[in-house]
C-alpha cells in the first residue's frame, strides 16, 4: 500500500546511459520530496539524488556532473537519468518519496536525519544496475 514502482535497470557497458523511472503511488503524489538511493550488496543503502516539490536538486559526490534527477508533475513520476556509468555505479537502486516536507532547503540524502528520524514513507522494491568494465 502506498509503494512506488522503479523500473529501467538494466546491464550496461561502462560509458554507457541508463533512465530510471519512478511511479508514484495515490498516497504520494503530492510528494513534496523525492530521492534516489542504491544499495550495494553489504553495504549501507546511499542517497544518489533528490528533488523537492519545487524542483531544488541535489547530488551525491559520486553523482555529480553524471546523473540528473527531475520529476513529471502531471504524470506522477520521477526520473534519474544516468550518463557515462562506472562499475562502481552497480547497485539495487530505490526511490522514495515523502508528502512531508519537514526542513527546508534541499531533500536530504540520507535515510534518516537527527532530530527528524526516517525522512521518507514511501519506497519501491528497487531496480537493477549492472554496469560492466
Amino acid at each position: 500500500q502506498g509503494q512506488l514502482e522503479e523500473s529501467g535497470g538494466g546491464s550496461v557497458q561502462a560509458g554507457g546511459s541508463l533512465r530510471l523511472s519512478c511511479k508514484l503511488s495515490r498516497y504520494s503524489y503530492n510528494s513534496a520530496c523525492m530521492a534516489w538511493f542504491r544499495q550495494s550488496p553489504n553495504q549501507e543503502r546511499e542517497g544518489v539524488a533528490s528533488i523537492t516539490d519545487d524542483g531544488l536538486t541535489a547530488y551525491a559526490d559520486s553523482a555529480e556532473g553524471r546523473f540528473t534527477i527531475s520529476r513529471d508533475k502531471s504524470n506522477n513520476f520521477f526520473y534519474l537519468q544516468m550518463n557515462d556509468l562506472k562499475p562502481g555505479d552497480t547497485a539495487m537502486y530505490y526511490c522514495a518519496a515523502e508528502t512531508e516536507r519537514r526542513m527546508i532547503g534541499n531533500c536530504p540524502l540520507t535515510r534518516v536525519v537527527p532530530g527528524f528520524g526516517h525522512i521518507y514513507s514511501y519506497w519501491g522494491r528497487g531496480t537493477q544496475v549492472t554496469v560492466s568494465a
